[in-house]
């Protein structure tokens, strides 16, 4: 029998354009670059289409025209505010059918049939139908459409958003200023007397007091998402296990009420443990997560040993019931990552609703439970931490970073994975500061299911995240409009991008935000169309800009010309604090681990010209003295308050220029080549810096200083 006709590129790009998978991109140089055959046929099988032979191209196309013939109702429906929507319904040809809305509340709402015609189609042997309805006024929310005809009983989500979230709108008349400043700060890296050698919600408490009491309005931490629950640890915070779910990592261990009624030997032991672990906190050359964790864990399991008041049961008990199956899910994870480590990839395997899954809850029943209190205790902590924020004069708080995706092999991987990808991990293509393009090593949102499931997954995360927050930063916000996808066994510059639905995704965004009263930030940096920007500008999502890449027509872009709508700094967690990046560091650092493309005299020269460019602008403004008079720190207060210039709602100020850090927290490129995220705070001279210390240091003082009276 002969091999069947293999597919034409043609017929490839057909069933590509179909599924929302790009055929061709713009590279960071302005090049046009045609995607292989070879990666197209990779994507498009780990969506799940077949595109073996020329033949199942055509089917495939066929069947995706036919795809929402083949739906009763839509699985998801988004409506934004104010707008007119209208959504399609299929039925055998002729059959009535009947429509209404259910809202949050219970309530009934009509829903009105429109004039539409179009030929039937035969699916499946059935002569079908199309239908329009247009949907009424709405309020906000999570409803439910309802259809029923004949023997056909459906129903779809539908999310009714706002036009644009306003929580930012109010920024300007909620301060003095008209702008606000705040922190930007890796919490495992900052560290007080009473820590267990990691920073923890406790001692973000103090810093967004200490802040606050200097006139900063909100702190910006790094993702604060649970790894796996046992050492050892991932150090990434942007790898995690989960993007629902907190870190225990984080829990002060002494502020949990039960702490308090410890049996005797149990205290001692908690207390020597917090000595043991507390020692930690003076070394300046890393964070040890690990031994950390370890200590913390054993005092959490005494602490969870001790019976809780009725009071406090009860509140469990309701926290447990509002998490739901998610909640569940995530903890029978973590117990079965605990107690079964070395049959990870079988259990794996298994359904998280299916029969071996159910058995395994039984007999780890305490295991789970013992999980999901960790969950309240930090629910609870963070709860305080951002009351004591608000306490201290902030206007929004703390802002929580989202990241892009999950580890592979950790919880969300295992309970979503009717909604995440397999075959293929998100990155990035080839840029100038990564010419081979980045795997991130984390498996994508599936477009179609994740609408199948109502964007649920989604919500959920969001309101978790959310419930506690003042606001929150969207690491790669790009990605809510297309990823970038490396098929398993291809290189990173061998990827392309799929497509999602922006528009239920952002308002999704925009809905919870909205509801939690919490400010959205989008990290928009790298390429793009660009009406991606104005789009989220339209929609309220503020955008981000770091001074050392904003540009225009060549020359550094005053920084006047900043858009207003964004959250401005002077650098990122991805390059050198500000004394670090004026030294050379990273040039150094990327040079000693061959991550360079040319020569390292001509990346340094580069370097110099592109710095010198941004300084002459401080010296020309009368914010710094002649070249070879200013100090180090000069020359970083400078620069604060050249972007203080800018109209940014938001101007961020990095905890590690404040005490003079030079260290890189992350080395984009590197695994265990540098200790990323690893990095402890400490001043220029290496001395660790604690909380304790802040208020007081004079390089912060006078930084804060600094800020405060540029932004007037």
């Amino acid at each position: 029998m002969p091999d069947a006709p293999q597919p034409s590129l043609d017929q490839l790009h057909a069933v590509a354009h179909a599924h929302g998978v790009g055929t061709d991109f713009w590279g960071f140089y302005g090049e046009l670059t045609q995607v292989s055959a070879q990666t197209l046929t990779a994507v498009l099988s780990a969506l799940g289409v077949d595109v073996s032979t020329a033949e199942a191209c055509e089917q495939a196309v066929i069947d995706r025209s036919n795809h929402a013939w083949r739906q009763f109702l839509p699985p998801t429906i988004v409506m934004r505010e104010g707008q007119p929507t209208s959504f399609l319904v299929h039925v055998p040809d002729g059959d009535p059918v009947e429509v209404w809305v259910i809202d949050e509340t219970g309530h009934e709402w009509p829903v009105y049939q429109g004039e539409h015609w179009v030929e039937p189609r035969d699916i499946g042997g059935v002569r079908t139908g199309e239908a329009l309805f247009w949907l009424p006024e709405l309020p906000l929310g999570w409803h439910t459409v309802r259809a029923r005809s004949g023997d056909l009983d459906g129903e779809a989500t539908l999310v009714v958003v706002p036009d644009r979230v306003t929580t930012a709108d109010s920024l300007p008349s909620r301060t003095p200023r008209g702008r606000t400043w705040g922190l930007m700060a890796q919490l495992y890296s900052v560290r007080s007397r009473r820590s267990w050698g990691i920073g923890d919600i406790e001692d973000l408490a103090d810093l967004s007091a200490i802040a606050g009491d200097a006139g900063a309005d909100w702190v910006l931490v790094n993702p604060l998402h649970a790894a796996e629950p046992v050492p050892p640890l991932e150090d990434s915070p942007y790898l995690p296990a989960t993007r629902r779910f907190f870190n225990p990592i984080y829990i002060r261990v002494e502020s949990i009420p039960e702490a308090s009624y410890l049996g005797t030997a149990a205290r001692a032991r908690v207390e020597q443990l917090a000595e043991l672990a507390s020692a930690a906190n003076g070394d300046a050359t890393a964070i040890r997560r690990d031994p950390a964790y370890t200590a913390k864990l054993e005092a959490l399991e005494l602490v969870y040993a001790v019976p809780r008041s009725p009071g406090r049961a009860r509140r469990f008990a309701r926290f447990k019931d509002a998490e739901g199956v998610g909640l569940e899910h995530f903890a029978l994870w973590c117990a079965l990552r605990e107690t079964h480590p070395g049959d990870h990839p079988a259990w794996m395997s298994f359904d998280p609703d299916g029969p071996r899954a159910g058995e395994l809850a039984v007999e780890l029943a305490d295991r789970v439970d013992f999980y999901c209190w960790l969950q309240w205790i930090l629910d609870e902590q963070l709860e305080t931490a951002q009351a004591t924020a608000l306490r201290s004069g902030m206007t929004v708080g703390i802002v929580h970073d989202l990241a892009v995706g999950v580890h592979p092999c950790g919880a969300d991987a295992w309970a979503l994975r009717d909604v995440l990808v397999q075959g293929a991990t998100v990155g990035a293509p080839p840029d100038m500061y990564n010419q081979q393009g980045q795997n991130w090593s984390q498996p994508p949102w599936h477009p179609g299911r994740l609408a199948d499931l109502g964007y649920a997954p989604f919500r959920d995360m969001l309101r978790t995240i959310l419930r506690h927050a003042g606001g929150i930063r969207v690491d790669h916000v790009l990605g809510l409009f297309r990823l970038w996808w490396v098929p398993a066994g291809l290189s990173a510059d061998q990827g392309t991008y799929v497509y999602y639905d922006h528009d239920a995704l952002v308002g999704i965004l925009c809905l919870e935000a909205e509801r939690a009263g919490a400010v959205v930030i989008g990290e928009d940096l790298g390429t793009f169309e660009p009406w991606v920007r104005d789009f989220l500008s339209a929609r309220g999502l503020l955008g981000t800009s770091i001074l050392w890449f904003e540009y225009e027509d060549g020359a550094p872009k005053p920084p006047e010309n900043y858009r207003q709508a964004c959250l401005a700094s002077v650098n990122t967690h991805d390059l050198p604090p500000t004394a670090g990046y004026l030294e050379g560091v990273h040039v150094d650092l990327r040079a000693e681990l061959g991550l360079l493309s040319r020569p390292v005299e001509v990346e340094r020269e580069a370097d110099r010209v592109e710095q010198e460019r941004i300084l002459s602008m401080c010296r020309e403004r009368g914010l710094l003295a002649p070249e070879g008079e200013a100090t180090e720190q000069a020359k970083v207060e400078s620069l604060y308050r050249l972007l203080a210039a800018a109209p940014s709602l938001m101007q961020g100020v990095a905890l590690v220029d404040a005490v003079g850090e030079t260290r890189v927290q992350n080395q984009p490129g590197t695994d265990e080549e540098y200790p990323n995220w690893r990095i402890p705070l400490a001043d220029n001279d290496g001395h660790v810096v604690l909380i304790e210390d802040l208020a007081e240091h004079p390089r912060v003082k006078s930084l804060f200083k600094a800020v405060h009276e540029s932004l007037g």
